[in-house]
């Protein structure tokens, strides 16, 4: 009898175990499941990425310093002497930097596709102001 009792709870047991690893298993494959773990995984790998961007980024600056050290470009500079040439493509110091392409204030925009295809806008246009250049969003795909 003991036998029998034995074995019948032991039967139960592995049912119940059984049982509950199934279900486990079926939870882990649902799609709320699988979609959780997958942004998880994203997260974790762009954490790691930060930090691999970060320790490249701070190698580099060591090493420019490194080069800059070496080839003696740390040294102070020397004040600018009046009178002597200007070498080509260098601004003045103090000089308003623009980058290549920049519209100039006053100066027509170019076509941006919005101004019926005529390449300027005329100041008296409604669709935008001319001289009003901070409002414009750079456009990589723009021709300069």
């Amino acid at each position: 009898m003991f036998r029998r009792a034995f074995w019948f709870s032991t039967g139960a047991a592995a049912g119940v175990w059984a049982t509950t690893k199934v279900n486990r298993k079926l939870r882990s494959l649902t799609p709320e499941s699988l979609g959780a773990r997958a942004a998880d995984k994203a997260l974790e790998t762009g954490q790691r990425l930060r930090g691999f961007a970060l320790d490249v980024r701070s190698g580099m600056a060591q090493r420019e310093d490194e080069l800059h050290d070496v080839l003696g470009l740390n040294a102070p500079v020397e004040p600018e002497r009046p009178g002597l040439p200007r070498p080509a493509g260098r601004p003045a110091p103090g000089a308003a930097r623009t980058l290549p392409g920049t519209p100039v204030r006053g100066a027509a925009e170019p076509y941006d596709g919005h101004t019926g295809g005529t390449g300027n806008i005329d100041s008296t246009s409604n669709s935008k102001s001319s001289n009003n250049t901070r409002d414009r969003k750079y456009d990589r795909n723009e021709d300069h």
